[in-house]
């Protein structure tokens, strides 16, 4: 299967603090990849490498054959404009309307139409169920719209690779499913590479095709979802034990 990204003997360290520890991860083409681990260990810095929004200490990151842990910023701005993330917090900007923060990508980096960006977010908008919301502020909407309106952004702006930060953290566990079911049909309609961090296995079984474990700065298991519950490891045998039906994605 066709790596679009190939990750090798990253290391990533703050002050004393390493975090990122000889890490290696192919991801596969086509795939969404769920990385679980414990808060703390490093799965969100590891995004933050992929998509250029910090460097490595060393070590790389291939993606779609390009080396981007070696470029200069310039060169790294054109090589990650088709990857985009949907960050914990959904990075939405306050001052900022739902249809401004849904246009935002587009209007800074193509040369649409007016017209042709306000269909695309329309477009987008209804297919996350915020019709009707263009006019609101986010601090307007719940959490789960916010992250839906995230999402949105990233319907509109239609990166190939997506990368999603702890997508269903805060969230109660109904609106924690549909926003899981979001990242599925964007994924399906996108046809994209996505990689979602996370550490609720119930969301994770739901959406992965394949689930890697983070753990002491290194990805230490990856396997499909119903080998990896079977794989002999006190942190996924604790996982295991604490989980109740899961809903699958057809």
């Amino acid at each position: 299967m066709k790596e679009r990204i190939r990750i090798r003997k990253l290391y990533k360290s703050y002050g004393k603090n390493t975090v990122l520890k000889d890490l290696n991860l192919d991801v596969h083409a086509g795939e969404i990849l769920v990385i679980l681990g414990r808060s703390g260990v490093g799965k969100s810095v590891l995004l933050r490498q992929i998509i250029g929004i910090e460097k490595p200490d060393s070590g790389s990151i291939e993606v779609d054959g390009m080396m981007i842990s070696s470029l200069k910023k310039s060169e790294l701005y054109e090589a990650v404009k088709n990857m985009g993330m949907l960050f914990q917090s959904s990075a939405l900007f306050d001052s900022m309307t739902i249809e401004e923060n849904t246009a935002f990508y587009l209007n800074q980096h193509s040369n649409l139409s007016p017209l042709a960006i306000a269909r695309k977010v329309e477009e987008a908008l209804t297919m996350v169920g915020l019709a009707g919301t263009e006019q609101k502020l986010p601090s307007d909407l719940s959490g789960g719209m916010r992250k839906r309106a995230g999402l949105a952004r990233l319907l509109a702006y239609r990166p190939s690779i997506l990368l999603y930060d702890e997508p269903t953290t805060g969230l109660d566990p109904i609106t924690a499913q549909q926003i899981s079911e979001l990242i599925v049909n964007t994924q399906n309609e996108l046809k994209g590479t996505s990689i979602v961090v996370t550490h609720d296995l119930h969301s994770a079984l739901y959406m992965a095709d394949r689930l890697a474990l983070h753990r002491d700065g290194q990805i230490v298991h990856v396997a499909q979802p119903g080998d990896f519950l079977n794989i002999d490891d006190p942190l996924i045998r604790g996982l295991r034990e604490n989980l109740t039906h899961v809903k699958r994605k057809k």
